[in-house]
């Protein structure tokens, strides 16, 4: 699987864009703030429906323009697909997959997997447990249409509930009969996707500590740990809390609560990892999701590499290339705002390349 070609049309900085592909490695180089990650963007927009930056739509669209749309031609087993994203400000977002539209965004999500190195990805590491549910979550539902299903249906249900303990306390009252549908539908669902998220931590973490191994220079052992109120009896852990779910007027039970504790020696790497520990377990972390989703779709995802060479020494520069040049993964993209550098890292690789120069919301080809 690789993505042939894309088109822009008031997509960020792009008024009117479009770039053909190498199957194997693509470099997008030019100065900061010119617009190359806004390409990145562009490509991770047709695998996920959304875009990686923007938490709405709209900020997407072209500053004074009401619409943008991209359009993406892939090679999938040999057959060109052709996907369309498109936004007019007012209306419906429009996706489709060959000219036929989606009922619903989510049907799209793992057809052309992608996984995106970018230089936000410390909050992964760094911030709050909800920054790596979303990780995962992003992971697990490119592969399993019922998982992210379920996971839409239970935020909808905890979302209601959590309505209600607001209208509860603005009223001055409470009906736990009214409540309890809701509590049951979050335990149904909660129970459901506790287990695939069980299930994908034992699958995953083999993959994670073999990165972390290549790319550690003092070879400490890592681990991952999934933390989950579903690990006990979780109704009762919902009876016992609903007194705090009433003083907070929101839910503090359940998989919304789940986290992963990413561990170094046993310890949590946030706390006792140095900076270089921590980009390494980062970098192991979206290998190992490309290898996850490689093995349960039988594609190679396509990989975007944002700025990356700002943010690794020496030494893991080294051993990411030795991996792209075994031809570990599929079709590469690459940022760089120092074109030499990446020229001569590709120029070390037996690969089929291809280079564009962009500025300021232009973009062309361009040999070296």
């Amino acid at each position: 699987m690789h993505l042939e070609s894309i088109r822009l049309s008031n997509f960020k900085n792009y008024s009117e864009a479009e770039l053909a592909f190498s199957p194997q490695i693509n470099c997008f180089l030019g100065p900061n703030g010119s617009g190359k990650t806004n390409l990145l963007d562009a490509i991770f927009y047709l695998a996920f429906t959304k875009s990686a930056e923007q938490s709405q739509d709209a900020q997407c669209i072209l500053h004074g323009e009401s619409y943008f749309s991209i359009l993406g031609r892939f090679n999938l087993n040999e057959k060109q697909r052709k996907v369309l994203c498109a936004l007019q400000m007012g209306k419906k977002k429009q996706i489709k997959l060959d000219d036929k539209p989606y009922k619903k965004a989510s049907e799209h999500i793992g057809k052309f997997p992608a996984v995106l190195i970018a230089p936000n990805d410390t909050d992964v590491i760094r911030g709050a447990s909800e920054e790596r549910r979303k990780f995962f979550d992003a992971i697990i539902s490119q592969v399993d249409a019922v998982y992210l299903n379920n996971l839409i249906a239970y935020n909808h249900a905890l979302k209601q509930r959590n309505s209600l303990l607001k209208r509860f306390a603005e009223n001055d009252r409470f009906d736990k009969d009214l409540l309890e549908p809701f509590t049951l539908k979050l335990i149904e669902l909660g129970e459901a996707i506790y287990k695939v998220r069980k299930e994908f931590v034992q699958f995953f973490t083999p993959y994670l500590e073999r990165h972390y191994q290549v790319l550690s220079e003092e070879k400490e052992q890592v681990s991952m740990v999934y933390q989950s109120h579903f690990h006990q009896s979780v109704k009762e852990q919902f009876e016992a809390s609903l007194q705090k779910d009433r003083v907070l007027k929101r839910t503090n039970v359940g998989v919304h609560k789940d986290d992963f504790d990413f561990e170094m020696n046993d310890r949590p790497i946030k706390k006792f990892g140095s900076q270089g520990q921590q980009k390494s377990y980062l970098i192991a972390l979206k290998l190992a999701n490309f290898d996850f989703l490689k093995e349960r779709t039988g594609m190679k995802p396509l990989l975007l590499l944002d700025d990356i060479f700002d943010k690794l020494d020496d030494f893991r520069i080294a051993k990411l290339i030795e991996m792209v040049a075994s031809e570990s993964f599929g079709q590469i993209f690459i940022t760089d705002a120092r074109p030499e550098r990446s020229i001569n890292f590709v120029k070390g690789i037996d690969q089929e390349s291809k280079f564009f120069k962009v500025e300021e919301g232009t973009v062309q080809a361009f040999d070296y």
